[in-house]
């Protein structure tokens, strides 16, 4: 299986070396922007996230109180579960830091790939929403379905995109319908659409390693949409243009006092890369242009089922569900696969295998806020102190308190959503 293939958004088995992401798909490492944060939130203390593209513009932006945006979205093809947690979770933490946020409902793409019909997507999506209107989520909430910009977007972004540069991002073949491709498109605009909507301005775009491919395409399509690049040469910046109309040409070369125009581009001295930037982009939207701001993502590790391998609403076993029932939830982490050694002689002797255990990740992804009380976990288990069954009791308990406090609170926000629902 190549690297390409093994990234897949719509695969449930998402083994991937995350050392090769960094090497081989240019994901830098998020200790390269997070000192760059006034506040460290605990999933990337933690290293849940572990990677992004271009987040030191968001974090400039949050220090510097400047206008970004946050979107993600969301595919209802079933009911939302703990495996979905951590995205919803950095979603409303950069909101809370000032970020315009956007939810997006991809019913699209569940009705293309799943194939669920749209009371399906409605029902599950409203169910998504409710988790994160619990959490604290302020902003625009959208179906694709429904979001007349997003699908002239997609449109716009089609032009862009040819089917040979998808086959190479997804693997398509021959044989891929044109709904999945369209679907692809659609997410595209998805990304795009805060820049629209709003101001241009940086994006940022929280996801699980899965979703690199749609990050990396929709990089692409924001710079093929623009109508000039901007490069500095040291000496001074060049504005190029890319079809720009000639009447936009005069308007930048106007703009700056000093500037040389040439057929194609413009030479302008004295000015930093940020204000021709800033300013060539406004001169880019009063001529028809979008002047988007390439938009950026970060990316987290999956939360492992309780089966082992990715949380996924294709193996029922595997999840949490929001909103089952207790019993079902003690007894799916009761019968969790663990990190414990075969017998109990050897757990004391050698240790569990904490950090390769669902049960333990359980805690370190959510349960256990606390990083001191997760570290004494976590060492009486490499101890052989805590035994498996043990831990399986207590994370039950803490599972349980968490899913009675979050079903309270998606009960008290129901009055939120279009159409009334009970939890």
């Amino acid at each position: 299986m190549t690297m390409e293939s093994a990234i897949n958004p719509w695969a449930s088995d998402q083994s991937v070396d995350i050392e090769r992401l960094h090497d081989e798909f240019g994901i830098e490492r998020i200790e390269t922007a997070v000192d760059l944060l006034p506040e460290i939130p605990d999933f990337m203390r933690r290293g849940i996230v572990f990677g992004h593209r271009d987040y030191d513009r968001i974090a400039r932006a949050i220090v510097n109180h400047d206008p970004f945006h946050v979107l993600t979205g969301f595919m209802p093809s079933g009911h939302p579960h703990l495996g979905h947690l951590m995205v919803m979770k950095e979603v409303v933490w950069h909101v809370q830091q000032g970020g315009r946020g956007y939810v997006c409902i991809a019913d699209r793409e569940a009705h293309a790939v799943r194939n669920l019909s749209w009371d399906q997507c409605r029902i599950y999506g409203d169910e998504y929403l409710a988790c994160l209107y619990a959490l604290g989520f302020e902003g625009e909430t959208y179906q694709q379905s429904s979001n007349r910009v997003v699908q002239d977007l997609a449109f716009e972004a089609s032009g862009r995109v040819n089917f040979s540069e998808m086959s190479a991002i997804y693997g398509f073949t021959p044989e891929t319908d044109i709904g999945h491709a369209m679907s692809v498109l659609t997410q595209v605009a998805d990304i795009l659409y805060p820049q629209v909507d709003d101001e241009p301005a940086p994006t940022i775009v929280p996801v699980g390693l899965d979703q690199d491919p749609h990050i990396r395409l929709t990089r692409g399509v924001a710079h093929k949409l623009r109508m000039f690049t901007i490069e500095d040469r040291d000496s001074h910046i060049s504005v190029r243009s890319k079809d720009a109309p000639e009447e936009a040409m005069k308007a930048v070369h106007k703009a700056f006092k000093g500037s040389k125009k040439y057929e194609g581009h413009i030479d302008i001295f004295g000015v930093s890369h940020e204000i021709v930037s800033r300013t060539v982009r406004a001169i880019e939207r009063t001529h028809g242009g979008y002047g988007f701001v390439t938009p950026s993502a970060t990316f987290h590790r999956f939360m492992p089922g309780l089966t082992g391998g990715k949380m996924s609403s294709s193996v029922p076993e595997s999840l949490i569900g929001f909103c089952e029932d207790d019993k079902t939830v003690s007894k799916k982490i009761m019968g969790a696969l663990t990190g414990g050694r075969m017998t109990l002689q050897e757990q004391k002797e050698l240790g569990g295998e904490a950090d390769k255990c669902p049960v333990y990740l359980l805690n370190f992804f959510h349960m256990v806020t606390n990083d001191a009380e997760l570290a004494e976990i976590h060492r009486q288990c490499k101890a052989g102190e805590l035994m498996c069954g043990q831990c399986k009791k207590d994370t039950a308990a803490r599972v349980l308190c968490f899913l009675k406090e979050f079903r309270e609170k998606m009960a008290v926000v129901a009055d939120k959503l279009q159409c009334k629902k009970s939890f």
